[in-house]
Parts: structure tokens; sequence; C-alpha cells
């Protein structure tokens, strides 16, 4: 605030303990600020710890799915080598039901053929007999009217007939059970090896059947491992995500706290900013006071100018934004922006905010255009030029835009925006350029801000008063104010 000239001429002194009043809240306030800025420090190593605990366990989750495929593969493995089992026990059966049909078969025959020959022995007999007995009949008809004595040499001749014929028979009846004898016994022993072969058989069909059984119980075995398996992998990723759930909660705590010292150091900065100006501006108008009465300049005065250049020095090489949009504002009635625009392609730079918060690019086609790869390029003066890369897999849909923000702009990104982490703001400065560079090094567009001097008018002059502001703040600067709507402290 102004004093009036009769005040200061009164009592100029006064000012002193003011001024170290003013220091003692400023040094008390940076020290704050330090605890503060060592807060932050300590969130973030807590926040690098949190990720590598994070880290590990995504490493950890990984080896465990890497365990339950090999798992399931065995488990594969292990049901294929079952279908091929069962496939070979239903072809030994298949086999044994064979076996036991050809020796069912055989032994009907053999039966059949017992059946046949006893029946053919039979015919035989009764053949003979009655062939036996016709020729009784017959003979006995002859020669009833014969003589005793031919009867008998006929009888006689007819008993070795008989006997040759016995003889005969039993001869063939002999043969015949010896065929018998042998076909039976090769039958005995065709059953004997099927019989064998039929246990055999069997020994593999239950040897199979405890293979099944052991491959069984290794099955269910595998099954309870994967279950149990399955259920330490649910068991750790609930675990991992509720203290994911825990470290975002205490990154959002932290970023909150951050956020909130952070605001409280820049409302510091500018209260400081204030504090300062309005000491320079008293020191000015003492100065003046003592030049006008010729009074020689008081230690105190020369000691506080000092340490307000000393810090004037210091914060005006700092990167604070409020000094910098302060600084915009005295100078926004001196100069005015002029932009030039390029652009050779779909994709233009549609606008840059002169506070450095973000750069808007649109698509002005009717196709979605992928921007991985591409670059924009921020140059200010003579300052190194700063990259910002997009990220991959990124597309600019047709017709609309894309909003790039700087980290500090405190603003939450929505569908259409991104963040540059890495870059607290776009810069500002009297000159300002971003380029689009395609990933091919084409530069396919760009916006430019410039400031040059306004034209002052003459009217102005009448409603404005011209103060100058310290050697190292506002060295070869003008500024204006009005008298009774503004003041030097805003």
């Amino acid at each position: 605030m102004h004093l009036p000239k009769a005040a200061i001429l009164v009592s100029p002194r006064p000012l002193t303990p003011v001024s170290e009043n003013a220091g003692l809240r400023n040094s008390k306030k940076e020290s704050d600020l330090n605890v503060a800025q060592a807060r932050v420090n300590d969130l973030d190593a807590q926040l690098i710890a949190k990720e590598a605990d994070l880290a590990t366990a995504l490493n950890k989750n990984r080896t465990l799915e890497n365990e339950l495929r090999e798992l399931k593969d065995q488990v594969l493995s292990l049901n294929l080598s079952l279908e091929d089992t069962k496939k070979h026990l239903h072809s030994e059966m298949l086999r044994r039901m064979d076996v036991e049909n050809h020796m069912k078969t055989l032994q009907e025959e053999m039966t059949f053929q017992k059946h046949l020959h006893e029946d053919e022995l039979k015919k035989a007999k009764r053949v003979h007999e009655r062939r036996i007995a016709e020729v009784e009949s017959d003979h006995r008809r002859e020669f009833e009217s014969k003589l005793s004595d031919v009867l008998r040499g006929l009888r006689k001749q007819h008993e070795e007939q008989i006997q040759g014929y016995k003889e005969e028979m039993e001869r063939t009846f002999s043969a015949k059970v010896e065929n018998a004898q042998l076909i039976a016994a090769r039958n005995s022993e065709s059953a004997n090896t099927t019989r064998v072969e039929l246990m055999e058989t069997q020994k593999r069909v239950d040897t199979l059947i405890s293979q099944i059984n052991q491959y069984q119980s290794q099955i269910a075995a595998l099954e309870s491992k994967i279950k149990e398996l399955q259920n330490l992998l649910d068991y750790d990723r609930d675990l991992h995500r509720q203290r994911l759930a825990e470290k975002e909660e205490e990154l959002a705590q932290a970023q909150k706290q951050t956020q909130a010292q952070l605001e409280e150091y820049e409302q510091l900065l500018e209260v400081k900013l204030a504090l300062d100006l309005e000491i320079n501006a008293y020191r000015k108008m003492l100065e003046g006071e003592e030049q006008r009465l010729e009074l020689s300049p008081s230690p105190s005065s020369h000691s506080t100018a000092a340490q307000a250049a000393s810090q004037g020095r210091r914060y005006l090489h700092g990167k604070k934004r409020k000094i910098k949009e302060t600084k915009k504002r005295e100078r926004s009635a001196a100069f005015k922006t002029i932009q030039h625009v390029s652009a050779t392609g779909n994709i233009s730079i549609e606008e840059i905010d002169a506070d450095g918060k973000f750069v808007r690019l649109k698509n002005h086609s009717n196709e979605d255009q992928s921007l991985h790869g591409w670059v924009l390029r921020r140059h200010i003066g003579s300052v190194a030029d700063v990259n910002y890369k997009f990220p991959s897999r990124f597309t600019l849909q047709a017709g609309q835009e894309v909003t790039i923000w700087g980290a500090a702009a405190g603003v939450s990104p929505g569908p259409s925006d991104l963040v540059w982490r890495s870059q607290r703001s776009w810069g500002t400065g009297d000159n300002i350029g971003v380029t689009l560079i395609t990933d091919d090094g084409e530069e396919l567009a760009e916006r430019k801000i410039m400031l040059v001097p306004r034209e002052e008018d003459s009217e102005q002059d009448d409603d404005y008063e011209e103060i100058t502001g310290s050697e190292v703040e506002f060295a070869s600067q003008t500024k204006r104010r009005r008298k009774k709507k503004c003041c030097l402290v805003s």
C-alpha cells in the first residue's frame, strides 16, 4: 500500500522493525518449507520401496502361473496316456473274447465229432447185425431142406465167415477209435494252448488294471495339488490386490499431502514476493525522501536493500510459476501476442497455452491417425529444446482433439488428455514454438507464439503512474499502475 508523503516525512525510521519482523517470518516459513521438502523426499523413497515390493509380487505371481501351466501340461500328457491304456485294454478284452469264443467253438466241434463217431459206430453195428440176420435167415431158408451134414458144413463155413467179419469189424472199430483218440488229443493240446494264452491274457489284463488304478491315483493326487496351487494362487492374488490397494491409498494420501504442501509453498512465495515488492517500494520512497532532504542513507536501509537484492536474484532465477505469471501480467500492458501457424498434413497444433499448461492437437481428417513414434518438440529462445514422445499404440480419432498437459497443471486427465509427467510445464517466454514431427523425421505442423512491443497510448499517461522496481527484479522494465484501483502489492 502507498503511504502519504507527509507520513513518510514525519516518521521514516519505524519501518525498520516491520522489515525485521517480516524477515523473521520469512525465515520461519523457509524452515517450514525445508521440513516439507524433506517430508516429500521421504515419501518418494517410500513410494520407490513400495514399487519394488510390487515388482517382487508380480514376479512371484508370474512364477506360479508358469508352474500351473507346467502342471496342466503334465495332466494333459497323463490323460493322453490313460486314453491309450484304455484303448489297449479294450483291444485285449476283445482278443480275450475272441479266444474264448474260439475255444467254445472247438469244444462244440469236438463234442459234435464224438457224437457223430458214436452214431456211425451204432449204425455200423446195426447194419452188420442186420446183414448177419439176413444172411442167417437166407441160409436157414436155403438149407432147411438139405441134409444135416450139409447144414453142419454150411454152418461151419458160416461161422468162419462170421468170425472173419467180427475180426474185420474189430480192426475197423479199433482204427476208428485210434483216430478219434488222436483227434481228441490234438483238440486237448489246442485247448491247453488256448487255456495258457487265456491265463497270460488275464495276467496282462490284471497288470493293466493295476497300472490304470495307479494312474488314476496319480491323477487324483495331481488334481488335488492343482487345486491347492490354485487356492494358493487365488490367496496370493487377493493379498496382492489388497496390498496394491493399500499402496495406492498411501500414494494418493502422499500426493494429496504433497499437493497441499506445494500449494502452501506457492502461497508463501506469493506472500514473500509481495513483501519484497512492498519493502522495495518503501526503500525507494525513503531514499527519495532522504535525497530530497539531503540526509545520509541509514545503514539499516542499505542492509535491507542488499538483502532484498540478494533475495530478488535468488527468486529471479528460480522457475516458480507464480513469479512468471506476475511478470507476465506486468508485461501484458506493454506487449502483444502474435501467433504463427503452419500445417502440411491432417494433424494441426490448435492451441498453445500462454502459461505453459498444455498443447492441443486436432485431427481434421475422416480417418484415425496413429501417433506411435511421433514427437512434439518445444523450443523457447536460447533454452535447449525438449521433446515429448507420444505413447505407443496411441491413436487420434477422426475429428477429435487431444490435449497434452504439463505435470504441474493439476488436472485430472480425461479420455482425450495426456500428461507429460517428466516436464512440469510447456514453458513460457517471449518466443515459444512447438513442432509436430512424425516417426520419419518429417515436420508436419508448427505453431509459434511471439511477444512484440505494443504502441503506447498517450491518453493513458494521465491516468497511470510509472513506478520502477528494484535493480535486480525490474531492471530496464517499467510498470504502470492505476492510482486508485491498484497498489504495488497484488
